[in-house]
């Protein structure tokens, strides 16, 4: 698969990320899409080849393989890799959408006038979907944990396996090619997903909190204009005596 243009089609997100989302995406393809490619493949590679039983009977090995390995971690991080990802497309399009509608209107009512002033700044619809595409990452990221939990327990790689299903004839142990070296490779790309989602948690209140900080904000400004009865005044961090009074002042001084 040609990671790189995964990569060059995610570079585009950096840019309009939080600087969690920037140490999530550098994490991605430096933890774990370049140690993917680099190490993870290689050593899965040959995987059925040295799935050794102790038996000659045709066909045992293969089921005992099948049995043990219902899906390999290798297409499974594959999945999960371009599954986590894809997320991060909306808030692409959706800046894309954004700067379309920005030109039309442009086109429309002349240079000089902006729909947006700034189309991948995350107010109104894009803060949504920035959102809704990080709840998706999260998601995501846990059911391929949990499908990796519940299929190989406890994220474990025995040395030896034992299986008695047809074709065998009676029980016959297996023995996995390099269980060590695997077993640091699934720790490490399961804690690797363990921090994404550590990181996609504090990115989701971290926009959360800004969005509540900056509506109480706007809350406070707006009764602080209505006890004051001047919309445009620029005084209205002052308490409403304050106000009272530099204006009467000003009322009554000589010209």
């Amino acid at each position: 698969m040609d990671w790189k243009g995964l990569e060059g089609l995610l570079s585009g997100v950096n840019k309009y990320s939080t600087g969690f989302g920037r140490i999530w995406l550098s994490l991605v393809f430096v933890f774990r899409v370049l140690v993917f490619v680099v190490a993870a493949e290689r050593v899965w590679s040959d995987d059925q080849k040295d799935f050794d039983c102790n038996t000659l009977m045709p066909g045992c090995p293969n089921a005992c393989y099948n049995q043990t390995f219902p899906i390999s971690h290798v297409r499974l991080w594959a999945l999960q890799l371009i599954f986590v990802t894809c997320p991060s497309f909306m808030v692409v399009m959706h800046v894309w959408y954004r700067e379309d509608r920005d030109r039309k209107y442009r086109a429309k009512h002349g240079d000089d006038v902006r729909l947006y002033d700034n189309p991948g700044q995350k107010h109104g619809g894009l803060w949504w979907t920035y959102l809704l595409s990080l709840f998706f990452k999260t998601g995501i990221e846990v059911l391929f944990l949990y499908l990796l939990h519940y299929i190989y327990r406890n994220f474990n790689m025995p040395r030896k396996v034992s299986c008695d299903i047809w074709p065998c004839q009676h029980q016959v142990d297996c023995y996995i090619a390099r269980p060590t070296e695997k077993r640091i490779f699934t720790y490490f790309m399961v804690g690797a997903s363990a921090i994404c989602i550590v990181l996609n948690v504090c990115e989701i209140l971290y926009l959360i909190g800004m969005r509540v900080l900056r509506c109480s904000h706007r809350s406070s400004m707006a009764s602080t204009r209505r006890n004051c009865g001047e919309p445009y005044c620029t005084d209205c961090s002052l308490p409403m005596t304050t106000y009272k009074s530099a204006t009467l002042t000003k009322e009554l001084k000589p010209e």
